[in-house]
This record gives C-alpha cells, sequence and structure tokens, in this order.
C-alpha cells in the first residue's frame, strides 16, 4: 500500500467524519482537480469545487456523518465505500451510500470520481 495515500485517507475520514469538508478540500485538492458526481459535468479546479461545496453547506442544517470504510489502494489511485448522511433547511434528510475512486499526485487529489445511490 502506499503509505502517504493511506495517511492521508485516515486524516479525511478524520475530517470529514467530523463534516470538515472545506477543510479537507482545502487541504487536498490540487490546484487543477477534476471532480465528478457520477455521469454530471466535472468541477474543474480547486476554487470551482469549494465553491460548489459551499453552496451545498449553506443549506445543511444538521450533519450526521461521513463514514469512510473498505479502503484499497493500487499504485496513485484510492478506491473507498462512504455513507454520508445530513439534512438540509428544505426539510429533507439526505442519505447517500457511495464509492469514490481517486488519483493522487504529490500528496494531492487531481481526479476524482463518485457514484452514489
Amino acid at each position: 500500500m502506499n503509505n502517504s495515500i493511506e495517511n492521508a485517507l485516515i486524516d479525511l475520514k478524520e475530517l470529514l467524519g467530523k463534516g470538515k469538508f472545506i477543510e479537507a478540500m482545502e487541504k487536498y485538492l490540487d490546484d487543477n482537480v477534476i471532480l465528478q458526481e457520477a455521469n454530471n459535468t466535472p468541477k474543474i479546479g480547486k476554487e470551482v469545487a469549494l465553491n460548489a461545496e459551499k453552496e451545498l453547506l449553506d443549506t445543511v442544517t444538521e450533519f450526521i456523518k461521513y463514514d469512510i470504510k473498505n479502503i484499497s489502494i493500487s499504485g496513485n489511485t484510492s478506491y473507498y465505500e462512504a455513507i454520508m448522511e445530513f439534512k438540509t433547511n428544505d426539510g429533507q434528510h439526505h442519505r447517500f451510500e457511495q464509492v469514490n475512486r481517486t488519483e493522487w499526485k504529490n500528496g494531492k487529489i487531481i481526479n476524482e470520481r463518485y457514484y452514489h445511490a
């Protein structure tokens, strides 16, 4: 296993588990990152991704959890399952079970795609 990626994932699990999404993104996203949710249009660039995340978080009234499990690392690519739960200001309770595929370079995320149900 790639120890630097494994250590980053342990740190991400802790940050995301506490709902510190912006802090995690600021720390681990490469400036030219490409983030893509399923088949949606990719978000290109750290600032674009941060702005989109801030817009989403502005609607969150209660963070419930983010848990990472079943981590696998192959070369500079990691995979993991995650469960994310939160409530939004429209009264909706959201629960996502997703799989993340992440490409790393120099300790930063350069490309990430996630699929959820």
